[in-house]
């Protein structure tokens, strides 16, 4: 008879390891300094940039960009906190493809919590 000891995760050295089949890709983004990011693929995001406002799903994150799926340009949100917390918007403009973001031009984001829009308006 084996005894197996099931580990969800294991320090060293104040290095968190976790076994390889508990990560999914929308659980985890690793940065290039090996941290944790605080963006997860998958999520839909409402981020905010220099210029203007994208909404999408996170497909991909590189040291520089971001990639969002099903994304639209948000040119209206009407009040911000109602936009938040309904999902409705004023006005949007879809993507016809992926939209690439770079990190550097955000100014902030959150999570969308809402279905995304499916059409212009």
């Amino acid at each position: 008879m084996t005894n197996k000891t099931k580990i969800d995760e294991l320090v060293i050295e104040g290095i968190t390891y976790v076994p390889k089949d508990s990560i999914t890709s929308k659980d985890r983004v690793i940065e290039l300094n090996g941290t944790e990011s605080v963006w997860q693929i998958g999520k839909n995001y409402l981020i905010r940039t220099v210029t203007m406002i994208q909404l999408g799903t996170l497909s991909r994150v590189t040291e520089k960009e971001l990639v969002l799926d099903n994304a639209c340009w948000v040119a209206d949100t009407g009040r911000f906190n109602i936009a938040l917390s309904s999902g409705t918007l004023n006005e949007v403009e879809m993507f016809q493809q992926s939209v690439i973001i770079g990190r550097g031009a955000i100014v902030d984001a959150t999570e969308w919590i809402n279905d995304l829009p499916k059409e212009s308006k």
